[in-house]
C-alpha cells in the first residue's frame, strides 16, 4: 500500500464521519427502528456510490462547468433536506403535544418508516447533495500518482470512500439502537428530533440560500 493511499484513507474517513444531513438522517430513522436506521445507512452509500461513478466518468465536471445545472441541483437538494427538517420538527411539536395531552401516553418514538421508504430517503439526502460530486472530481486527482493509470486509481479510491461509508453509517444505526432504551425516552426522543430537524432545517435553508444569493 503506497504512502498517497494510506494517506487518502484518514481523509475519506473524515469526509464520511463529519455530521450533516447524512447523519441527520440515519441518527432520526435509527430512533424508529434498527431497519429503518440501516436501510437509511445503505441508501447513503448508495448515493455515495453514484457521486463516485459520476467523478470517475468525469460527468462531475459539468457541474462546474455548467452554474445553472449545479444551482438546480443545489435547489432540488436543499428543498428536500429542507422537507425532511420540517417533517422531524413537525413530529417532535406533535409528540410534546400528545405527551402534555395524555397522561401516562406510552414512550413517544417517531413514525416508523418502511425499509424502503428509510432508503429512499438516506439516498436522495446524498445524491442530491450537489457538492459531493464536486468534491470528489478536486479530491480524487489529488491522490492519482504521476503515471499511474487513472481509472483504476480512482475507482480504488472511489470504492474506499463507499466502503467506509458503509461502515459508518451502519454503525452510527446500531449505536443510536443499542441507545434506544434512553433515546426513546419522551424527553429524549422530543430532543433528538427536535436536534436533528433543526439541523436538517438548516442545512436545507442553506443549501437554498447560495444559489438564491449568488
Amino acid at each position: 500500500m503506497d504512502a498517497q493511499l494510506i494517506a487518502f484513507i484518514p481523509i475519506a474517513a473524515g469526509m464520511v464521519a463529519v455530521p450533516g444531513a447524512d447523519f441527520a438522517v440515519v441518527v432520526r430513522n435509527a430512533l424508529a427502528s434498527q431497519r429503518a436506521g440501516a436501510a437509511s445507512a445503505v441508501g447513503v452509500a448508495g448515493g455515495l456510490l453514484v457521486h463516485t461513478a459520476l467523478a470517475v466518468a468525469g460527468l462531475a465536471a459539468v457541474l462546474v462547468a455548467v452554474p445553472a445545472l449545479y444551482r438546480t441541483l443545489q435547489l432540488a437538494g436543499g428543498a428536500y433536506v429542507l422537507w425532511l427538517g420540517v417533517r422531524a420538527l413537525r413530529s417532535a411539536l406533535r409528540t410534546r403535544g400528545t405527551r402534555d395531552g395524555l397522561t401516562g401516553a406510552e414512550d413517544a418514538t417517531p413514525p416508523v418508516p418502511g425499509p424502503a421508504r428509510a432508503l429512499r430517503q438516506g439516498f436522495l439526502t446524498n445524491v442530491l447533495n450537489p457538492k459531493a460530486p464536486v468534491l470528489f472530481l478536486s479530491l480524487l486527482p489529488q491522490f492519482v500518482p504521476a503515471g499511474a493509470a487513472v481509472l483504476p486509481r480512482t475507482l480504488l479510491l472511489a470504492g474506499i470512500v463507499v466502503l467506509l461509508a458503509l461502515l459508518w453509517f451502519p454503525l452510527v444505526a446500531l449505536l443510536v439502537d443499542g441507545l434506544g432504551r434512553w433515546l426513546r425516552r419522551p424527553r429524549a426522543t422530543r430532543a433528538v428530533e427536535g436536534a436533528t430537524g433543526g439541523a436538517l432545517t438548516l442545512l436545507g435553508a442553506g443549501l437554498l440560500a447560495q444559489p438564491l444569493t449568488h
